[in-house]
């Protein structure tokens, strides 16, 4: 089983930039896959951005060129910076972590101001 904290949500204006973080714990071995998703009021759950174990990023259109997910210098960590940001980003953000099992994250709160 694996556990999935996140932090560095909060509230930015329009332009501004947060980078969201994601560490898992437990059987970190089985895990293939990390990204990140996020869920807005009365909306489905959007996929953000992927990054495979070795490395290969995917993006939704909606956020390529403004988005940058990547490890971070442990292993089992991974980084969402978010530049750029509009009040349509405005969601709660939830990390996952995919391999033989997918695990969730408790979600963190990102609020975008216009």
């Amino acid at each position: 089983q694996v556990h999935l904290v996140e932090s560095g949500g909060g509230l930015v204006q329009a332009g501004g930039s947060l980078r969201l973080s994601c560490a898992a714990s437990g059987s970190i071995f089985s895990i293939n896959r990390m990204g990140w998703t996020r869920q807005a009021p009365g909306k489905q759950r959007e996929l953000v951005a992927t990054i495979t174990s070795d490395g290969t990023t995917d993006y939704a259109d909606s956020v390529k060129g403004r988005f940058t997910i990547s490890r971070g210098n442990a292993k089992n960590t991974v980084n969402l910076q978010m530049n750029s940001l509009k009040p349509e980003d405005t969601a709660v953000y939830y990390c996952y972590a995919s391999g033989t099992v997918i695990s969730w994250g408790q979600g963190t709160q990102v609020t975008v101001s216009s």
